[in-house]
């Protein structure tokens, strides 16, 4: 894994563990922390999201050779 990677792996990992004391708890970590609907709780939430999207197309398109097309 490279630092992107990780760095990804973190974001996505913070924002489920949020989410889930979101769920569990109704409290939201990253507004806490920050501010609700502060510049940085907002930039927070839009790398989360990218990260997620990242780590799909890096888990659906690296499959290469004659197998990816199985």
């Amino acid at each position: 894994m490279n630092a992107i990677d990780w760095i990804a792996m973190i974001l996505l990992l913070i924002g489920g563990l949020n989410w889930g004391l979101v769920g569990a708890f109704n409290f939201d970590l990253v507004s806490a922390i920050f501010g609700a609907s502060s510049f940085l709780s907002r930039l927070i939430y839009i790398l989360v999201g990218l990260s997620a999207l990242y780590l799909i197309v890096k888990a659906t398109g690296s499959k290469k050779g004659p197998a990816a097309s199985v």
